[in-house]
């Protein structure tokens, strides 16, 4: 077994959708990125490339090419699960936390696991969900960012002889 920690992190900002987890949400404001900006995917490929001790989703896909401008990062993260079963692992346990002032996700956390689930090959119950705000400080606390925590374990799958 082995596990892998992510962390990402938007600046919220007008004009621009707010989709986290796959989801869209209702929301004045989204986060900016190369891609959609998905910093709930963007945490999960990072805690699963790092279980595998493979770097960072920037690595994997850079923001300096042109092919990722505006990805869908659900995308990104099924081509990371992807490669991840070719080379002979497969994601065990997923499990996020969401630093934000606003909006709340707690209503869309199942949304997002009808997204994500699927994506990475788990029981509903092994795809952990919450949210936090920051209380206030800092530009997470004053509403012009969001942060994602992740930890993932991946298990090596067994050949078949």
């Amino acid at each position: 077994m082995r596990i892998g920690l992510g962390f990402d992190l938007h600046r919220l900002t007008a004009g621009r959708p707010l989709i986290l987890g796959g989801v869209r949400i209702p929301s004045p404001k989204g986060l900016l990125g190369h891609s959609d900006g998905d910093a709930l995917s963007h945490a999960i490929i990072d805690a699963l490339l790092g279980a595998r001790g493979q770097g960072d989703i920037g690595r994997l896909f850079p923001d300096t090419d042109p092919k990722y401008k505006g990805a869908r990062s659900s995308d990104l993260l099924r081509e990371v699960v992807r490669r991840l079963r070719a080379e002979g692992f497969r994601p065990e346990h997923v499990d996020v936390v969401v630093i934000a002032e606003q909006p709340k996700f707690g209503p869309h956390f199942e949304a997002m696991k009808d997204v994500l689930v699927p994506i990475l090959g788990l029981p509903r119950d092994r795809l952990g969900l919450k949210a936090k705000t920051n209380e206030g400080l800092g530009d997470i606390g004053n509403g012009r960012a969001i942060a994602c925590f992740a930890i993932a374990t991946l298990r090596r799958i067994p050949r078949r002889k």
